[in-house]
């Protein structure tokens, strides 16, 4: 429970990244002490999604990486999102906390970045693109979406029109702005740097907040202000992202929620010894 409002980690699949990639300029002796490397120097990393019941509907943040993309590519990325007798492992995840696809009323996306964005759409019987929550309206910043329709040679590889094109076509993409409730004690807060519009979203349940973190501090192990992806185009924008955070969520008590940590779902922040660091809520 956080507040009133009931939430739930669903774990969409497992990943393994490089190591390297992940931790950008940390050198790897530092940062394998948190997460080792296998043989391809890959670390295994979690696509955790928040699903939270609001009175208003079944919200759910970020979709994991769906059902949409060939083994070549699960293999390069490591993926492991598939549950028999369900779509995707994100479906078997819903089913488990007692929900179906149908029941999402929301669905919003701190970035489109594939492996948070890919379930927002499934293959259908005859192997096209459907919105995967047929009942759902789906919200995105719209300068996200502008980055994500607008690429260059850098980050095509991480934005696929098929996240999205049918929910222009079905009408239930909605592009929202930072300012302002999404829902009641449901907003966008900007958290720049890994894209120059990302987003993380504060859940205010009343007396507790949360923030989902997205690709801002994706692990545990990404708490200090320097620990910052390869990944990231704006790596000093994510620092200052960071550092903001931070303040707010030791001020307020913050239960931060890590998108691709494989075993620590969330934690609070504490000051440590050398910085910031993670504690069990």
């Amino acid at each position: 429970m956080l507040g009133r409002l009931r939430i739930h980690a669903l774990q969409a699949g497992g990943q393994r990244l490089d190591g390297g990639a992940m931790f950008g300029v940390v050198p790897k002796p530092l940062w394998e002490r948190r997460i080792p490397a296998d043989e391809r120097n890959r670390i295994a990393l979690g696509m955790r999604c928040l699903l939270i019941e609001h009175p208003d509907g079944l919200v759910l943040l970020d979709t994991g990486i769906g059902n949409k993309e060939n083994q070549k590519f699960l293999d390069i990325y490591g993926v492991e999102a598939s549950v028999a007798g369900h779509r995707s492992m994100l479906d078997a995840a819903l089913a488990a906390a007692g929900f179906a696809a149908d029941d999402v009323r929301y669905v919003i996306n701190t970035h489109l970045h594939f492996d948070h964005a890919g379930g927002n759409t499934m293959l259908d019987g005859d192997g096209a693109p459907e919105p995967t929550f047929p009942n759902a309206r789906y919200f995105v910043h719209p300068g996200e979406f502008h980055y994500a329709t607008h690429t260059n040679e850098r980050t095509a590889a991480s934005y696929f029109p098929a996240n999205w094109d049918v929910l222009i076509k079905s009408g239930q993409l909605e592009m929202v702005e930072s300012e302002g409730a999404l829902l009641p004690g449901i907003h966008m807060r900007p958290t720049p740097g890994h894209t120059p519009d990302h987003q993380s979203i504060v859940v205010d349940g009343g007396g507790e907040t949360a923030v989902f973190l997205g690709d801002v501090c994706p692990t545990a192990a990404h708490v200090p202000l320097p620990w910052i992806m390869g990944y990231d185009v704006e790596p000093l924008r994510t620092m200052e992202s960071k550092r903001a955070l931070w303040a707010d969520a030791m001020a307020g008590g913050w239960l931060l929620v890590f998108e691709h940590d494989a075993t620590t779902p969330w934690g609070r922040l504490a000051e440590g010894k050398k910085g910031f660091e993670v504690v069990a809520p």
